[in-house]
C-alpha cells in the first residue's frame, strides 16, 4: 500500500491533536469538517479500503466502531453518524480505512 497522510500522522510526521489512541486504533480531528465537529478514526494496520479488509480483521473493524462510539461521546455528541467511504466513487481520497464521525448539525437523510 502507498503511504498516505494517515500513515504520516499516525507516525508523528504530521501533527495533530490525537483525541484517543491505543495499540490499535488513532482518532484527531479532519481538516476539512463537513460539520461542526467532524472526527477521523483509523487503525493502525494500513488497510487500504473498506473492501480490502480480510476476515482476520474482524476484531479490529468492531473496535474502530467502539472507538467511533467513545470520541463521539467524548465530544458529548448525542446523535451523530459514522460514515466509511469505500473506494473513489464514494468519496475516498485517502486510502487507508477510516470512519468519519460526524455531528452537531442535522443531518439529513438520504445523504449525499
Amino acid at each position: 500500500m502507498a503511504d498516505t497522510i494517515f500513515g504520516r500522522i499516525e507516525r508523528g510526521e504530521i501533527p495533530t491533536e490525537i483525541l484517543y489512541e491505543d495499540d490499535r486504533a488513532i482518532a484527531f480531528r479532519d481538516v476539512n469538517p463537513v460539520a461542526p465537529i467532524h472526527l477521523l478514526v483509523i487503525p493502525r494496520k494500513p488497510i487500504e479500503t473498506l473492501s480490502s479488509a480480510e476476515p482476520a480483521d474482524e476484531s479490529l473493524l468492531g473496535h474502530l466502531l467502539l472507538v467511533a462510539n467513545r470520541v463521539a461521546a467524548d465530544a458529548r455528541l448525542e446523535n451523530y453518524r459514522v460514515v466509511i467511504n469505500n473506494g473513489a466513487g464514494s468519496g475516498q481520497t485517502v486510502f487507508h480505512l477510516h470512519l468519519h464521525v460526524i455531528g452537531d448539525r442535522p443531518l439529513n437523510w438520504p445523504p449525499g
